[in-house]
C-alpha cells in the first residue's frame, strides 16, 4: 500500500482522526472524486494486522464503482488484489450509511474465482 502524495493537502491534521503529514495512515476530507463528488477517505497500512484498509464515503450517497476504482488506484498497484466484503449479517458494522470499504490481505495472494464465470476477457457487451 502506498500513501498518495496528492492526498496530503486533504489530510486531517487536527481532531480525533488526525495524523501527522506523511504518515502511512490517516483521514482525508473533501478529496475531489472522479464523478464530481467530494470523497472522505480513511486509510490504514494495516500495521499490526494482516489487512490494509481504506474506507470511502460521500455526504450524499454511497460511492459508486468509478469512485471506488479511483481510490483503489490511489493506494494500490494495478496488479494488487483488493476486495470488498459482504460479511455474515451477525458481523455487520455500520457506523456510516454512505461508506464502502476496500481491503487488501497482506500475507500473500487471495484466491480468485475463475474469470470465465464472469465472462470472456476482452469481450464487452453493451
Amino acid at each position: 500500500m502506498k500513501m498518495p502524495e496528492q492526498l496530503e493537502q486533504y489530510r486531517l491534521i487536527v481532531g480525533p482522526q488526525s495524523s501527522p503529514p506523511g504518515s502511512p495512515f490517516g483521514a482525508f476530507n473533501h478529496v475531489p472524486g472522479p464523478c464530481g463528488e467530494h470523497l472522505t477517505i480513511i486509510a490504514t497500512d494495516g500495521l499490526g494486522t494482516d489487512w490494509e484498509h481504506v474506507s470511502v464515503s460521500t455526504r450524499r450517497r454511497i460511492p459508486n464503482w468509478t469512485e471506488m476504482s479511483f481510490v483503489k488506484q490511489l493506494f494500490w498497484a494495478p496488479e494488487e488484489c483488493v476486495v470488498q466484503f459482504h460479511p455474515p449479517k451477525s458481523e455487520y458494522v455500520n457506523t456510516h450509511s454512505k461508506v464502502l470499504h476496500l481491503w487488501r490481505w497482506r500475507r500473500g495472494e487471495l484466491p480468485l474465482p475463475p474469470a470465465h464465470l464472469v465472462g470472456i476477457k476482452g469481450v464487452e457487451l453493451a
